[in-house]
């Protein structure tokens, strides 16, 4: 089976709050290196990770993530 590759705008979200990886990372309980892989798309978050991430950046779960190809 393919794997899945997870497409995101984690980055830009981020720097719109005016966060830091290390600040986004604090805040959904995460190091700051899970976070730079996640926004590098070299990581691919849980949906539990993904649903913090959003919350925390004030965005809806397709705003930030989508599967490679899909938009």
């Amino acid at each position: 089976m393919k794997d899945i590759i997870i497409k995101n705008k984690l980055k830009l979200a981020r720097i719109e709050k005016n966060l830091t990886q290390e600040q986004l990372a604090e805040l959904v309980g995460v190091t700051r290196q899970t976070i730079g892989l996640i926004e590098k798309g070299k990581y691919n978050p849980t949906l539990k990770l993904c649903l913090k991430i959003a919350k925390v950046l004030d965005k809806g779960l397709d705003d930030l993530f989508w599967i490679g190809g899909e938009k």
